[in-house]
């Protein structure tokens, strides 16, 4: 049991808040001007976010936030681990322990059993992760409840459990390997461990299709179609002709008996909002402006992007490629946070490092961690209460675990 920093058992004070889901294809007016932290008061989008925040830290300055975080962080030392995703602004990612990618924390988490108090900031399936991976004393929270992930909200689980009823009754169950990107809810991560599946990353995504293939017939790979279509190109399989995208909102996704069976790899309908803003023409300018730049990209870009860039590889890719590579410019594709920050942290030996996209757009839902909600929920654990706790129940756990030690076995 968690004990609260003023002895005794923590109180765990539950909220009903649902997050709303996004619109698949962001409008501009989801991007933000200016990444500096104002008062959440002044943020535009703050209505759609978690409500259940006291009203003193609505006009917090980003200064008085910082003091008392940095309070916190005093008061419970390695009790508290922080967490930072690389697409945080860097008003949160300055307290925070560790920074990474999503799994990358998940295990940092599980390699901390004392911390008693996990802090992700990022988003909910990556808060979904940690707590699978860590100990049932280690409680994970997530500084507000309205920062999900639109990708992974295009994968419903119920829509998936109907499309997997509707793909075997026209190919067999036991040649057919579910794949889910990291970047899903854990009720599909355990969906895949119980179906002979994997989860996958990023970074090793063609490691566990080249798994898959080796047991079956064909993929479904979800929920994001880009980087299916982009691992699976790499690895020879045809994206005209073995490839075909699963709509979860027609019948057998939108396709015949002939192209599902003929098919290697189901895509389902799902990308990242973030990365299909980059374009071609924005390689092209980049190009002509900054005549032997660099061009790295996400492979959650569009499979044209993919194919006109210099590179394309994870986060901790884009990160080495940039700081390890010559002085020059180098023109990224991923989220603005990151890009603004690995250009600071390279511009000392002659590197230029700039976003491709023309607006600054920090991904949406990454952006709901204000400082007030880490101020907020880290000030409430030192009353003895711990507030927007993620939990995964014990089954899901148990399948989604299965789903991650295949990954880990895989690579």
């Amino acid at each position: 049991m968690t004990t609260s920093p003023l002895g005794g058992p923590a109180k765990v004070v539950a909220s009903d808040y649902v997050a709303p889901r996004l619109p698949e294809d962001l409008p501009d007016a989801y991007c933000e001007g200016d990444i500096a932290t104002v008062p959440l008061v002044e943020e535009p989008h703050r209505a759609s976010w978690q409500p259940e925040i006291p009203e003193r830290y609505l006009s917090m300055s980003a200064d008085e936030l910082a003091d008392r975080i940095r309070g916190v962080r005093a008061a419970l030392g390695e009790r508290l681990l922080i967490l930072g995703h690389h697409y945080q602004r860097d008003d949160v990612i300055r307290f925070t322990d560790v920074r990474g990618d999503s799994f990358k924390l998940a295990r940092e988490a599980a390699a901390r059993p004392q911390a008693d108090y996990i802090l992700f900031c990022g988003v909910h399936f990556m808060a979904e992760s940690a707590d699978i991976l860590t100990g049932p004393d280690q409680a994970v929270m997530l500084p507000n409840l309205a920062a999900g992930c639109s990708m992974a909200d295009m994968a419903q689980p119920q829509d998936v459990y109907a499309s997997w009823d509707e793909l075997t009754s026209v190919v067999e169950a036991e040649r057919t390997i579910p794949i889910t990107y990291m970047n899903s809810a854990a009720s599909l991560k355990a969906f895949v461990g119980r179906n002979g599946g994997a989860v996958c990353t990023s970074s090793n995504a063609p490691a566990v299709l080249r798994w898959a293939f080796e047991r079956g017939d064909r993929v479904l790979f979800f929920p994001d179609q880009h980087l299916g279509r982009n691992t699976g190109k790499r690895l020879g399989v045809d994206p005209v002709g073995e490839m075909a995208v699963w709509n979860p909102a027609l019948p057998m996704g939108g396709l015949e008996p002939g192209r599902i069976t003929d098919s290697r790899i189901l895509l389902w309908q799902g990308h990242c909002s973030v990365h299909v803003r980059f374009k071609v023409e924005q390689i092209e300018r980049a190009r002509a402006k900054h005549p032997g730049c660099r061009v790295v990209v996400h492979p959650e870009c569009t499979e044209a992007v993919v194919d006109a860039a210099d590179a394309d590889g994870s986060t901790e890719f884009i990160i080495r490629y940039v700081k390890d590579g010559p002085p020059g410019v180098y023109a990224v594709g991923t989220e603005i946070n990151l890009v603004h920050r690995l250009n600071a942290e390279v511009e000392a030996e002659g590197k230029t490092a700039f976003c491709l996209d023309p607006v600054v757009c920090p991904c949406a839902t990454m952006y709901r961690i204000h400082p007030a909600y880490q101020a907020w929920v880290l000030e409430e654990l030192i009353a003895g209460r711990i507030v927007n706790q993620i939990r995964v129940d014990d089954e899901t756990r148990s399948w989604a675990q299965v789903a991650l030690r295949r990954m880990l076995e895989i690579t």
